[in-house]
């Protein structure tokens, strides 16, 4: 698996133990998704400003988000399978991990689970979608042991 780190945000510190918690995440995930090919995606933090301006740009929403995902159609993959592009809003991260009462890291990992879920297709647009993606996403927070 390659993991390509992009850090445009100065919000927060992105050390080797957030890059490696984000890298336990996305192999837990593509783990419990019985996805075991050679894969790539890539994780780029940012601040509000820019996800709001990719919000608005790709999704036709004017407003600041915590995280987008952007999928990669891999009809034309060479060696290996490109998922897409994670964003993740780091402002949101310390904002909401204090909202929601839990750390840093755990909403950094739930973001990455959550966005990973999304390049593979899952969605939230409708109850049962919903509850599907949460399931999946409480499976392998689970696994790697990371409670609120």
């Amino acid at each position: 698996m390659n993991i390509f780190f992009d850090n445009r945000q100065d919000e927060v510190y992105i050390d080797e133990t957030i890059t490696d918690l984000i890298k336990k995440s996305v192999m837990e995930t593509l783990r419990e998704e019985n996805i075991t090919e050679e894969t790539m995606v890539s994780i780029s933090f940012v601040g509000d400003e820019e996800i709001q301006q990719l919000n608005r740009d790709f999704r036709n929403v004017d407003k600041v988000t915590d995280v987008l995902s952007f999928p990669i159609d891999d009809e034309f993959r060479i060696e290996e399978r490109i998922l897409g592009d994670v964003v993740i809003n780091t402002r949101r991260v310390l904002s909401q991990a204090e909202e929601y009462g839990h750390s840093v890291e755990r909403e950094f990992s739930y973001l990455t689970v959550h966005s990973i879920l999304h390049l593979l297709g899952y969605d939230h647009e409708n109850e049962e979608d919903k509850n599907i993606m949460r399931y999946k996403e409480d499976i392998v927070m689970d696994k790697l042991q990371i409670h609120r």
